[in-house]
């Protein structure tokens, strides 16, 4: 089982109103420069929230939503920091409620 940490927003929020393509953008570059494997995933609308354990979760985040999905749960505390208003959160998959997260994850 792997333990994925997230920050979740609405979409407007996090690709409308946020310059967040460039937080992107560097991440991405900063990872190729270093020979790192991309540890991270931007998904839209994503099926994690479906399970019976997100529903509160789902509910405390404007639609449709939005998330950066992530192994490496110091990036996804950066995030928190650098963009405020946001949910942050960790599930564990595969489990009885999320099957296969990565499965499910259809990256933009």
């Amino acid at each position: 089982m792997t333990t994925y940490y997230y920050v979740l927003a609405s979409q407007r929020f996090l690709l409308e109103e946020e310059p967040f393509e460039e937080v992107l953008k560097e991440r991405t570059r900063y990872y190729h420069e270093n020979e790192k494997e991309i540890d991270f995933w931007l998904v839209k609308q994503p099926a994690f929230l479906e399970a019976p354990a997100m529903v509160s979760i789902k509910a405390k985040c404007p639609q449709p939503s939005v998330a950066v999905i992530s192994t490496n749960s110091q990036f996804i505390t950066w995030l928190k920091l650098r963009l405020e208003y946001v949910i942050t959160g960790e599930f564990q998959a595969p489990s009885e409620s999320i099957p296969d997260a990565l499965a499910s994850m259809v990256t933009v």
